[in-house]
């Protein structure tokens, strides 16, 4: 596969981004008016809105590893296509929620739908493209992703600038709709035969602390996923005198930079080693990331967004070659019959980054200034070295499980 290509190869893998591509230009637009949405059209205080929102993707996360063991014996094809059709009637049902526990219960199913169907898809990829292919092709997901974020941003824009009701549910049905697009998708990727079943090792991923030592490290290094949306924002406003129209700039910077050099960074990760090198130089360029950030505190406002831009560079560079190197490994130490369910599990990390990451970078940015910055780059540079014996480990433990396999049940 040439990686260069500003898309990926026909077929399945073409399939595959642009069902990706359908379903992220409604979830761009959803994203930007879903808080106001929320409290304008339904009517809910914004603390409910949150504890809403986080019960919902607590309960999405322990959904992900049962769902993605049904994608593997059942087939991931039908489970993405079913997966896709539960989110887009979760996100319809949203239209004519108007209190908190129908909101609660909506949420739920929302985000159990997405949970699964995000575990499904990655089994389905595994199944219709090979190893060497399969994180390349994940990079060229992710540009696709921001670009429809993109779009759908724009499109959401627009909602916002009307601020009317019927924007709003226009937004929320061109959602439900994109979703109903991406399952149409789907239905064009040839079937993927489901694994069978073996007669012990119920617990599967549960049980599989190696593999658990992994995706507990990525989680750490994901922990910097609210850093565009919640930290810096917060840090410009708060900590420097750099101009509020920076945190627009940097956004911008950033999807911008994934659309373009992301397939060329995952390029040189194609196994095990790789991806333990690429997320340990992940961890250097994310730690000078936050030293330069810290530099901004104090600085003329030029000076300071001057300096922001140079962070936020760095910033996705190590974004970029730490999702480059978790790919890899999220596929590599799974078991070949097993890749739902494990994908199903590695994805809870971003559930919890999202849950906690709020809490840890406003306590570490806007709490502690200059040694919040410092101390999360250490714990990132930390994280990722430590990634490389724990790689090493769940790939011995991969090694023997094959082994000592049991018997398949007829």
């Amino acid at each position: 596969m040439t990686t260069s290509r500003l898309l990926p190869p026909a077929g399945p893998q073409r399939v595959l981004a642009s069902a990706q591509l359908a379903n992220s230009i409604g979830d761009g637009a959803y994203y930007v008016t879903s808080a106001l949405y929320f409290t304008h059209v339904v009517g809910l205080a914004p603390a409910r809105v949150g504890l809403g929102l986080t019960v919902a993707w607590a309960v999405g996360s322990l959904a992900g590893v049962p769902l993605g063991r049904l994608a593997d014996r059942r087939g991931p094809r039908g489970t993405a296509v079913l997966l896709a059709l539960a989110t887009a009637l979760a996100v319809a049902s949203f239209l004519v929620v108007r209190g908190f526990v129908p909101f609660v219960v909506a949420a739920c199913a929302y985000a159990t739908a997405q949970s699964g169907l995000a575990a499904a898809r990655q089994a389905l990829l595994a199944g219709l493209v090979s190893a060497g292919d399969r994180t390349g092709l994940l990079a060229h997901l992710q540009s696709t992703l921001n670009a429809g974020l993109a779009v759908g941003a724009a499109l959401g824009g627009l909602a916002l600038n009307a601020g009317t009701r019927e924007a709003y549910l226009a937004v929320f049905a061109l959602d439900a709709v994109s979703f109903v697009v991406c399952a149409g998708v789907l239905t064009r990727l040839p079937s993927v035969r489901p694994v069978a079943v073996r007669t012990r090792d119920s617990l599967g991923v549960l049980r599989d602390r190696p593999y658990a030592l992994v995706t507990f490290l990525n989680t750490v290094l994901l922990l910097r996923m609210p850093l565009l949306s919640l930290g810096l924002p917060l840090w410009i406003a708060e900590r420097t005198d750099a101009p509020a129209w920076l945190v627009s700039a940097l956004f911008v910077l950033n999807t911008g930079a994934v659309m373009v050099f992301q397939v060329r960074m995952a390029r040189g990760v194609t196994g095990v080693p790789s991806a333990t090198r690429a997320v340990r130089r992940s961890g250097w360029v994310m730690l000078a990331a936050c030293a330069v950030f810290a530099l901004s505190a104090g600085a003329s406002p030029w000076v300071a967004a001057g300096v922001l831009v140079a962070g936020a560079v760095l910033q996705v560079a190590a974004e970029m070659g730490q999702s480059a190197g978790s790919w890899q490994l999220s596929f590599d130490l799974a078991p070949a019959d097993r890749v739902g369910e494990y994908q199903g599990f590695f994805g809870t990390g971003v559930t919890v980054a999202r849950t906690l990451g709020p809490l840890v970078l406003t306590s570490l940015l806007v709490g502690w200034g200059t040694p919040g910055w410092l101390l999360l780059g250490a714990v990132t540079l930390a994280a990722s070295y430590a990634m490389g014996p724990a790689a090493r480990w769940a790939a011995d433990s991969r090694v023997r499980r094959a082994v000592t396999r049991p018997a398949l049940v007829p």
